[in-house]
């Protein structure tokens, strides 16, 4: 696949027909306060769906209940030990690379300003890892698995931010395409696969060819889960990079939103750290994996720990080290690798239950108009010159 500023273009204007067909429907007939009541109860696989479900919803949950057909299942296992293997590292990068680079780009951070989150930024940051943590569980796409149907709602929710955002005429859509178009869909896709392997690649984390591999097939079977066009995707991690570079070159730069944005996610990661001595290395830490440009673009503050951080690479050596030459060693780094994902998305939601629900009006006051083997290592793609 050869991308072009033609080809994203038309990803630009293209948006997820049948999510958006079900969500026009639900408005239409008044039914969209019935549908979310009635969705909280519906959160595992095979569980029964509840009476009283519109019927236009409960055929979009049968539709999408299974994931595609092509799915290699080997290779998702693949994934699965890759993340259990780099959970800690994961999340780092998840919350310190990938959502700052989501703020910079203007379009997106404008899009996220006009949803609760400059009110809620815990509650997306949890949503994000929590999602991905669906992910990896064995059970994901089995009885009892919890992925599927949060993949059902996220689709919905991005097809009623669609829906708002037309119907109400604070969308310019010449200029900035669809509302969560499918370019901007892929993108997204590729901050949280292409861009996490990219920082745990800067942190000097082992990754084998096959485990990077894996991971990114993990994230091209949620994007079809979530409705993005599999013939526009990149199949490769090589057409994943000239995608992505493309697709920064062509959307990235400063803006308010992207600022304030990134300054709630600081604040929200210093409460987070317990005292204030550490509170530096989380703007250090962005500003190290997003780089100075994009930092400044978002207002990250320059501290005295920017130096610090760039020995990271060394310490996590170390830590693998210990990993590689002890099952005792590998056992304590894999459970506190556990329990620190557990603690964060904890902090994060403070114990609550999080549920994804079709937002009924958009915000207007922002102006939105096991382990894998150590085999060969991967090293990310060469970035490549947009054509």
């Amino acid at each position: 696949m050869t991308c072009t500023d033609a080809s994203m273009d038309a990803l630009r204007q293209s948006g997820d027909e049948l999510a958006d067909a079900v969500v026009a429907t639900l408005f239409e007939r008044g039914e969209v306060g019935t549908f979310n009541t009635l969705m909280r109860y519906v959160s595992t696989v095979g569980a029964p769906l509840p009476d009283g479900l519109p019927d236009v919803a409960r055929e979009y949950l049968r539709a999408t209940a299974v994931p595609p057909a092509w799915v290699d299942w080997e290779e998702m296992e693949r994934a699965r030990l890759f993340f259990i293997d780099n959970n800690v590292h994961i999340s780092t990068a998840l919350s310190f690379a990938s959502m700052p680079a989501c703020y910079v780009v203007p379009h997106v951070a404008k899009l996220l300003s006009a949803t609760h989150g400059l009110d809620y930024p815990s509650r997306r940051m949890a949503e994000t890892g929590q999602f991905t943590v669906y992910l990896m569980r064995p059970d994901a796409f089995e009885a009892g698995g919890r992925f599927v149907p949060a993949a059902q709602k996220v689709r919905l929710l991005h097809a009623s931010i669609r829906h708002h955002l037309r119907r109400e005429g604070r969308w310019d859509v010449e200029a900035l395409g669809a509302p969560i178009c499918q370019e901007d869909m892929i993108g997204g896709q590729l901050f949280f696969s292409l861009l996490v392997l990219d920082s745990l690649h800067r942190l000097g984390i082992h990754m084998s060819v096959e485990g990077a591999e894996a991971y990114y097939y993990a994230w091209r079977v949620v994007g079809a889960m979530l409705g993005v066009d599999q013939d526009a995707v990149p199949k490769s991690l090589e057409e994943a990079r000239q995608f992505l570079d493309l697709y920064m070159i062509r959307h990235m730069g400063p803006s308010p939103e992207g600022a304030h944005l990134t300054r709630q996610l600081i604040d929200l990661y210093e409460e987070v750290v317990p005292g204030t001595f550490f509170d530096p290395i989380v703007s250090a830490l962005i500003r190290y994996l997003v780089g100075d440009t994009c930092a400044d673009w978002l207002q990250v503050p320059r501290t005295a720990w920017d130096s610090v951080v760039k020995a990271a690479p060394s310490l996590l050596g170390v830590l693998e080290t210990i990993e590689d030459r002890s099952p005792l060693g590998a056992w304590a780094l894999d459970r506190l690798g556990h329990l620190t994902t557990v603690f964060e998305l904890s902090s994060l939601t403070r114990g609550r239950v999080m549920h994804y629900a079709i937002p009924e009006q958009l915000k207007k006051e922002f102006g939105v108009t096991g382990t894998v083997p150590r085999t060969r290592r991967w090293t990310p793609p060469a970035p490549t010159v947009a054509p």
